[in-house]
């Protein structure tokens, strides 16, 4: 059975990013956002979902040097559930490995060019998808 994994988000950074390297060199980027939902019924409730995201390379750079706390952003992406072992508790947490990055707001620095980057993209592939899949290009048979 196929499956579909796309996740399509719109929130508001709850901190600034933080950057670590991987042994390899690879930069990665992760914060959380916070999605608002507006709950109807006889009291209007509002319900804030907070949501880990994890960004690499290019993408995890470009976010440190961009974003900040308390900023509107779309990403686009796919989940990912992590398990682990801790103090002989089984523990999982769902994130999302986000493939695309796009401003709602103004950046949280100005370049000092004058550029206008309120709905600035920055779209980089996913360095993991050849390594979930199993095979490159190449290995496909058509």
């Amino acid at each position: 059975m196929s499956s579909y994994n796309k996740v399509i988000l719109m929130g508001n950074l709850t901190r600034d990013p933080e950057m670590r390297v991987t042994g390899g060199g690879m930069s990665v980027g992760t914060f959380t956002l916070a999605i608002n939902n507006r709950v109807r019924g006889n009291d209007e409730k509002e319900d804030v979902s907070f949501i880990d995201c994890v960004a690499f390379g290019k993408q995890a750079d470009f976010a440190k040097e961009y974003l900040g706390k308390g900023m509107p952003i779309l990403i686009e992406g796919r989940l990912q559930q992590n398990r682990w072992e801790q103090e002989g508790q089984k523990r999982s947490k769902i994130e999302v490995i986000i493939q695309t990055l796009t401003f709602v707001g103004p950046p949280k620095r100005s370049s000092g060019s004058g550029s206008d980057m309120t709905h600035r993209q920055e779209s980089y592939p996913d360095p993991g998808a050849d390594l979930l899949m199993g095979q490159g290009e190449s290995d496909i048979p058509f």
